[in-house]
């Protein structure tokens, strides 16, 4: 029964993931549809009120005033500048080079950890994170190869959107490793995602983008999305009580494997051979982060 009772809770996780994998495609299409600020801020309200109604209202006393302010600043942030840059985006092959981007944050997560606790760790980290720096070039740079004449041109044409991607990848890393040292062990995530809108809702009153229009199929679209982002979260929640959680991790780390199949069909992307290929160097890069800083003990628990 106990085993049962483990494998509903891993079931929850791999859930979770999945429904993460989404998330990249559904947040392009929803700005698409209400434009990027706008559109933001209405995906964070419903997935704001979806969480609520799972995991309740949570009180601010329950929580560390300091990683309510920097925990909550860092999440804010993070969430902005990545739904922003994959609104803002050309066109959607730009967008999904944005999602990649963004899965750099696994491997940079465990350089921050390495780097900040000094400890000694196999010498395949390091090269490691440059794989998947590599095999974000390589999505970027086109077909046309891995060129720096190439690379940067691509980027020149919207340099806001790749800056606020890398910032993203850079700043979630950085969540990732205060969060399990400053929120004693509290969820803090309902408040964070009504912070994030209440923060797209502030930029979009002083933004000049023009009213949304909304229709059956785009609010239809919009709850969906919404409804996936909470699920995501609240399935988590409920993984990590009693989940395997070194099969969850390890199946996480192909996250933009999934993510890259699901946006190239829902999106309609055509994407080349090169771009799979950068897609399959963050994810081995990232994933080789994993397995050769993971620490193996009789009995092991590992951080989601």
């Amino acid at each position: 029964m106990a085993g049962l009772g483990s494998n509903k809770y891993t079931l929850f996780g791999v859930a979770a993931i999945l429904l993460w994998s989404t998330l990249m495609a559904l947040t392009r299409n929803i700005a698409e549809l209400f434009g990027p600020i706008g559109g933001a801020a209405m995906l964070y309200t419903v997935s704001t009120i979806s969480l609520a109604m799972v995991m309740g209202i949570p009180k601010l006393s329950d929580f560390n005033r300091k990683y309510l302010l920097l925990g909550g600043a860092l999440f804010v942030s993070y969430e902005i500048f990545l739904a922003l840059a994959l609104g803002m985006a050309n066109d959607r092959h730009q967008a999904m080079e944005m999602a990649v981007i963004n899965y750099l944050w696994p491997a940079l997560t465990v350089l921050f950890a390495v780097v900040s606790s000094r400890r000694k760790v196999s010498v395949l980290v390091y090269p490691s994170v440059l794989a998947a720096f590599v095999g974000v070039a390589w999505c970027i740079s086109g077909d046309s190869g891995l060129a720096l004449s190439e690379l940067g041109a691509n980027i020149a044409t919207n340099p806001i959107t790749y800056f606020m991607a890398f910032s993203a990848a850079f700043i979630w890393a950085f969540y990732c490793n205060i969060t399990p040292k400053m929120s004693n062990g509290k969820n803090a995530i309902v408040l964070f995602f009504a912070a994030t809108a209440i923060t797209l809702w502030i930029q979009y009153g002083f933004s000049s983008e023009s009213g949304m229009t909304f229709t059956l199929s785009s609010v239809s679209t919009l709850l969906l999305s919404g409804v996936v982002m909470g699920a995501g979260y609240a399935l988590w929640n409920q993984a990590i009580i009693g989940g395997n959680m070194v099969l969850l991790a390890t199946f996480s780390y192909f996250t933009p494997v999934f993510s890259t199949i699901f946006s190239s069909f829902y999106l309609s992307v055509a994407l080349g051979a090169s771009f799979w290929q950068g897609v399959a160097l963050v994810t081995i890069g990232s994933l080789v982060c994993y397995w050769a800083t993971k620490e193996k003990p009789e009995h092991e628990d590992v951080p989601a």
